[in-house]
């Protein structure tokens, strides 16, 4: 049977468009790194991505949407584990290709797990107070977040 797109419960529909901003910001780096953009411009994007977008995506899931599992689930404890790594990744000083390289990489698989394991359990066993609490406290908004450096994109000549 074909893949199909999982049906998302529309109250965990904001963070997961979050986590398609996640993956951008993945496949960004890897563009980045494969071109051999330098690294201060993608630590930079790295660094603003995890203030603007990831400290609050993160805090939200930990407050509302983990506690529909609870602390003991193995699956929350996977999230929370992965969780605290990417923010010790995030705050790395130094950065080079392949550290970049890593932290798209463990960020991508993080987002997966949470799309395809994580949020299906939470979908399966929420009930609706717990899914209406998560929707009143989505702080996602639809806003793309635009670094103004698109040092991925192929197209334009290097300046």
């Amino acid at each position: 049977m074909p893949n199909q797109p999982i049906k998302r419960h529309i109250a965990l529909q904001p963070l997961s468009r979050d986590h398609h901003h996640g993956l951008l910001f993945c496949w960004k780096v890897r563009s980045g790194v494969k071109r051999g953009i330098d690294v201060s411009r993608m630590k930079a994007h790295a660094i603003w991505f995890w203030e603007s977008h990831l400290v609050s995506h993160f805090a939200e899931e930990e407050a509302v949407v983990f506690p529909i599992l609870g602390k003991e689930n193995e699956l929350i404890q996977q999230a929370l584990a992965e969780h605290a790594e990417l923010k010790k990744l995030f705050s790395q000083e130094e950065m080079d290709y392949e550290f970049l390289n890593y932290l798209q990489v463990a960020l991508e698989k993080h987002i997966r797990f949470e799309e395809r394991i994580l949020f299906n359990e939470i979908q399966e066993v929420a009930n609706a107070d717990q899914l209406a609490a998560v929707d009143q406290h989505n702080s996602s908004n639809d806003e793309e977040f635009e670094w103004a450096d698109d040092y991925w994109n192929w197209k334009k000549s290097e300046a």
